[in-house]
């Protein structure tokens, strides 16, 4: 299990982030991505986890109340399965990419297809 704070996953994160395409970040409205430590208790491997509404599915855009999606991000199973400071980098930038692309109504078989398991 490689150690690496908490400020430094997050940054991490944004750096992530960052790299996402500005058309499609555009698109991320009504979108938090949090940091967690850990996954939920009945997935504790999990490394990142898509709550929302995809675009696909959204009718017309962002309906009045409605809450926001949310991107979860989770550190510490991230961290067990990396060796170094590089594989973290990689690792978050996947996850973040593949829970980015469930918000676009991407599933995980497509993402395999596509190579981003």
């Amino acid at each position: 299990m490689f150690q690496m704070s908490r400020a430094e996953f997050e940054r991490a994160v944004d750096d992530a982030l960052a790299d996402v395409p500005d058309d499609f970040a555009q698109l991320l409205v009504n979108t938090v991505i949090i940091v967690e430590d850990d996954a939920p208790e009945d997935d504790p491997d999990l490394l990142g986890l898509y709550d929302g509404i995809a675009l696909t599915e959204q009718y017309g855009g962002m309906e009045f109340g409605q809450l926001p999606n949310v991107i979860y991000i989770f550190r510490n199973p991230t961290l067990r399965i990396c060796d170094t400071r590089d594989d973290v980098l990689d690792e978050v930038y996947i996850t973040v990419m593949h829970e980015i692309a469930h918000h676009f109504g991407i599933d995980d078989e497509r993402l395999h297809e596509l190579g981003w398991e």
